[in-house]
């Protein structure tokens, strides 16, 4: 039993009457609700200061990862007093207040700075003085139980690499490729990391390709599924989900297909800034990259091939229904045609005076009836 059910079963010392606790809890709570009417609201607490959009800051000296947690401004100063140094900074989705402040100790160009926030950029390379800008757009796919009309089918993001003498600053946009594993994949290659920060970036640029491969094979499995119950007679084949994969696809092109001219550019014989063995790997991803777009066209020649098959499955549904509708129509007419003759008012009409009229004109609606039912049965329209 609480205080207040306590204090309202006690009876007073002089026998008056008890005060239960519905007797005082309204009064109270309207004298509050008054008091609070009065009372000023209070204005909320401004939000703490947001998370650093710093994931990882690694110093490397000759391919080898500095022990220790660098700040990114120490990290460069010490980078360049090194012989053989770099620094990658790892970021995800940074407000440009940050950005603004990293531009201003790595020596960033505004306009990069600008594309690398607002994350809405298609893919290309440009050259800021020292620093080169890569924008690349990632692709995953989801899973799905089933393909629908508002399935997601594939998600994209954006990684933007800029790329310095003694720099390399990866900004991350979305979940679509993280760069963890690239990370721990890459510090057990000492020989690819004393290329410099040009190693970083094919390292990046290869596993952003890889997954559009593994993307690509799994938009065959789902193209092979949707073929496959367009042409099953047993189902419906919504022209939905036709379109729905053709929206996923061209998402997915929009990531592909600009790529190609960027990869070109990293693998000319002209760039001077890409050391030559990087240029051999950046080949490798630019061969990858090239199954990819032959892919991606293909399928999409395939989904409209599928849709124009499924538009004709329509039309052609719908003479059917045409041809079924005329046929009971034909048959009805008949009816029609006999019952009204015979329901026109008229006293010299034959057979009006037999016996087994009435019998003998049902008889021969019903035989009619069925003759045309079975010449229809036998073309086809029913």
């Amino acid at each position: 039993m609480t205080d207040r059910e306590q204090q309202g079963r006690t009876a007073p010392p002089n026998g008056g009457r008890v005060l239960r606790p519905r007797d005082w809890v309204a009064p109270v709570r309207a004298m509050t609700r008054r008091l609070n009417s009065d009372t000023p609201q209070q204005v909320p607490a401004p939000a703490g200061p947001r998370r650093s959009a710093v994931v990882d800051c690694a110093l490397y000296v000759d391919g080898r990862r500095q022990p220790g947690d660098w700040r990114y401004a120490e990290a460069l100063a010490a980078a360049r007093r090194a012989e053989h140094g770099f620094v990658w900074l790892g970021l995800h989705e940074p407000e440009l207040a940050e950005m603004t402040a990293i531009a201003a100790t790595y020596g960033l160009h505004e306009l990069a700075v600008e594309d690398a926030v607002k994350a809405q950029q298609r893919p290309k390379l440009e050259q800021f003085g020292e620093v080169s800008f890569l924008v690349l757009r990632t692709a995953r796919y989801c899973e799905h139980a089933e393909l629908t009309e508002h399935s997601e089918v594939v998600e994209t993001g954006q990684v933007m690499l800029f790329i310095g003498p003694n720099f390399l600053i990866s900004v991350r946009h979305g979940d679509a490729c993280r760069l963890a594993p690239v990370r721990a994949d890459l510090e057990t290659k000492r020989d690819l990391l004393l290329h410099g920060p040009w190693a970083v970036a094919y390292a990046v640029t290869d596993r952003v390709v890889d997954i559009y491969l593994e993307v690509a094979d799994r938009l065959e499995d789902d193209l092979d599924t949707l073929e496959a119950d367009v042409f099953d007679r047993q189902s419906t084949g919504r022209i939905q989900r036709i379109y729905q994969m053709k929206r996923e696809l061209v998402e997915f092109k929009r990531a592909v297909m600009p790529l190609q001219r960027p990869l070109l550019t990293l693998t000319a014989q002209m760039n001077r800034d890409v050391p030559k063995e990087i240029r051999r790997y950046f080949r490798d991803v630019q061969d990858h990259l090239s199954r990819t777009v032959e892919q991606v066209n293909s399928y999409d020649d395939l989904l409209n091939s599928i849709l124009q098959a499924r538009l004709a499955q329509v039309t052609v549904d719908q003479n059917n229904d045409m041809r079924k509708i005329a046929a009971w129509a034909a048959i009805a007419a008949v009816w029609t045609a006999i019952a009204g003759i015979y329901g026109m008012n008229f006293e010299v009409m034959p057979e009006l005076k037999m016996t087994y009229g009435y019998p003998v004109v049902l008889a021969l609606m019903l035989g009619i009836s069925l003759a045309l039912y079975r010449w229809f049965r036998r073309n086809g329209w029913l």
